[in-house]
């Protein structure tokens, strides 16, 4: 650690003050000692996040005013960015003018690339998908890659999946899932297309067909789960070096039945976000006007003949439990299916108060060495706190947090816009993780050629 004095100079501002950004935050003051600026629309929601901490202060910034996150961002050494993804290459130019470090959880978009060669020229650090997902799985992947090469072997098949999902003792609705944030972003990533490498050949899935390409995992115990592709998993080809894999295939993980259930209900079109006029303002108007003014004491019968199943197929009946055969209010702002299906769901899919969430993540690797073959796997499996951090937040802002203190200790000498790829990033994070309780487990045993 660096001494009390150097910490003056690392100020660090923290845009947003989300469901994930506690266990940031009480890191960046109480064990890395870094003065903190938390700014957010909602300041209650920053004071909360810096609780009277000598070392923290909280800020009302409304992101539209660029001058006052000018004056902010040059006021402060890193500026750690949890807003929406695509503001993320406006605080990032901002970071440019004024030669200052960044460091987001969220996928590393091709705007927020393009500022890498001028981050580089100016020794800045712009750290990008240090998470869970993207950030855990390839802080642990590149571990297991490293290791193999470095004793003379080659990555042949990689496969990895993640979930984030209710404990086992908190999944006690008839999804299977439960939400602590607003439902959209869950419901989009599941109508996307997805694209990845199986034996040697690119299978290419189109949005519709997503929730139709499902096999089962289960990891030692943990489980089973329904394991889906996620988005285009040939694009970590080139991040991880893996250019003789015959496999590539990056999976999203639910509890059994979610695929089938939610595949009827994209065929119904619940999950078309296009604005839409709904005659009927409830949740049972959505499905008449996709249904063609289906007739409403008819409702379920109707639906289980459009998508050719029984009244009584877990499908339909979910869409009961959900509201949809109700007259509950649509609220103001849904204007398209997807956005009533966010309302049924949110309103009924939270979790309670001393419910966990809990992330699981599994890793394949199958490598080839001289005169044999070795499979390797590595487990995460992670609890959240009942009444305290949930697993996601753990999970996805610790490890930026670790990576903050890195970057501003100066024991990252790679600049540019990266990913937590290589092994001076890497180890310390996953070794700080280990000790705050975040285990990733990995076994090897060889397989005969």
């Amino acid at each position: 650690m660096t001494s009390a004095s150097s910490h003056r100079k690392n100020r660090v501002l923290v845009l947003g003050a989300g469901l994930v950004a506690r266990p940031l935050v009480r890191y960046l003051l109480e064990q890395a000692r870094f003065p903190v600026t938390v700014a957010s629309r909602t300041v209650s929601k920053a004071e909360a996040l810096v609780n009277g901490h000598q070392r923290g202060t909280a800020r009302a910034l409304d992101i539209r005013q660029v001058d006052e996150l000018e004056a902010l961002v040059s006021a402060h050494d890193l500026t750690v960015s949890l807003l929406p993804a695509p503001l993320h290459p406006t605080v990032g130019r901002l970071c440019l003018k004024h030669g200052k470090h960044m460091a987001t959880t969220s996928y590393m978009s091709p705007e927020m690339r393009q500022l890498g060669p001028e981050a580089s020229r100016k020794e800045l650090v712009f750290l990008n998908e240090c998470g869970v997902d993207p950030g855990i799985d390839h802080m642990t992947a590149m571990r297991i890659f490293h290791d193999i090469r470095d004793r003379g072997g080659r990555i042949v098949s990689f496969k990895s999946y993640c979930g984030g999902l209710p404990a086992p003792d908190a999944n006690d609705n008839p999804l299977g899932y439960k939400f602590s944030w607003a439902p959209r972003g869950v419901l989009v990533a599941a109508g996307s297309s997805a694209r990845y490498l199986l034996d040697g050949r690119v299978i290419q899935v189109p949005g519709r067909d997503l929730l139709g390409h499902v096999h089962m995992l289960d990891m030692n115990g943990v489980g089973p789960f329904e394991a889906y592709p996620n988005r285009d998993s040939m694009s970590y080809i080139e991040t991880y070096g893996l250019h003789d894999v015959t496999t590539m295939f990056r999976g999203t993980l639910r509890y059994p039945g979610h695929c089938e259930r939610w595949k009827a209900w994209v065929e119904l079109g619940l999950f078309d976000d296009t604005v839409m006029d709904f005659p009927e303002r409830t949740l049972r108007g959505v499905l008449a006007a996709l249904m063609s003014g289906a007739h409403d004491s008819r409702m379920p019968r109707e639906v289980a003949a459009r998508l050719r199943l029984e009244p009584s197929a877990d499908p339909v009946e979910t869409l009961g439990w959900l509201g949809f055969y109700s007259d509950e209010a649509l609220d103001e702002d849904v204007h398209s299916p997807l956005d009533a299906l966010a309302q049924a769901m949110l309103a009924r899919m939270r979790y309670r108060p001393g419910e966990s969430d809990m992330i699981v993540m599994h890793h394949e690797v199958l490598s080839q060495f001289s005169g044999h073959r070795e499979e390797t796997t590595m487990n995460l499996v992670d609890y959240g706190i009942p009444y305290g951090d949930s697993s996601m937040a753990r999970t996805v802002s610790l490890p930026v947090a670790i990576g903050v203190r890195l970057i501003l200790e100066g024991q990252v000498n790679e600049y540019g816009v990266i990913a937590p790829v290589s092994e001076p990033i890497y180890t310390p994070i996953l070794d700080e993780l280990d000790t705050l309780g975040i285990h990733c487990q990995e076994q090897t045993r060889e397989k005969p050629l």
